[in-house]
């Protein structure tokens, strides 16, 4: 048993530990005996995504996000597309999850056109979001209660159709307006949550991975693991954002 994972511009995406949660999907996946394979594709490398169970696109700042649009409208951008209505999974943060968008409209009023996979997009603003923070997934998407941190300029808008992954507890999430943090989309999950987002929240990573998984292995489920150390440090958190 084996789960392929594409991290996609590992080279300019890659904030605030982001590159964490690659290293935490491996490790749930080896403490359960699974084998997994990660594929870097920096700008410039192709591969076929086809052979893909999970993406990560980390988070950049507004310059990476510019040096990417050729590289993404030269292919990428499809094979991305096409994934996503293969219901591949995703996990998509910050800067990742706003390319996942139609486009980001910068303060200067230029538009950075991105994959349109979802039907959202991202203003930019004076002010930053930016601190620890802390939201409830909705039920269709674990329920779980995530911490972590974020610090963004942009601001993120779903349109009609598309759902919130979670609702903000403590923090601004996607716009710091209307109350709702990152996007479901098929089986793409977007969050503004850096820290890294995953180890200190165990239940979500296994979500992930367990989708992934039944895609490929549809009688597989995965075994608990013992997340003492993980759940101490995600409590230590929730209890410190009220």
């Amino acid at each position: 048993m084996k789960l392929n994972i594409c991290h996609l511009y590992p080279d300019v995406l890659n904030l605030y530990g982001d590159t964490g949660n690659i290293l935490c999907l491996q490790k749930r996946l080896s403490w359960r005996g699974i084998d997994c394979e990660v594929t870097k594709l920096p700008i410039g490398k192709n591969d076929d995504f086809s052979r893909f169970d999970l993406f990560f696109i980390g988070g950049g700042q507004d310059f990476e996000q510019e040096v990417l649009l050729r590289d993404l409208h030269s292919g990428k951008a499809r094979e991305i597309l096409s994934a996503v209505n293969d219901e591949k999974v995703f996990l998509c943060i910050c800067g990742g999850y706003q390319m996942m968008g139609q486009y980001y409209k910068l303060q200067s009023g230029r538009q950075l056109d991105f994959i349109g996979a979802i039907n959202m997009h991202t203003e930019g603003s004076e002010s930053r979001l930016i601190g620890n923070y802390m939201f409830r997934c909705g039920e269709e998407n674990g329920g779980s209660l995530v911490v972590g941190f974020e610090n963004h300029s942009g601001k993120t808008y779903l349109d009609e159709g598309v759902s919130p992954l979670g609702q903000v507890l403590s923090g601004y999430g996607n716009n710091g307006e209307d109350g709702g943090e990152g996007v479901r989309h098929k089986n793409v999950f977007g969050s503004y949550c850096h820290g890294p987002m995953l180890p200190k929240n165990p239940e979500f990573a296994d979500l992930l991975l367990q989708t992934a998984l039944s895609r490929r292995y549809p009688e597989v489920l995965l075994p608990p693991l013992n997340d003492a150390l993980e759940v101490s440090a995600h409590d230590y958190m929730a209890k410190r954002l009220g």
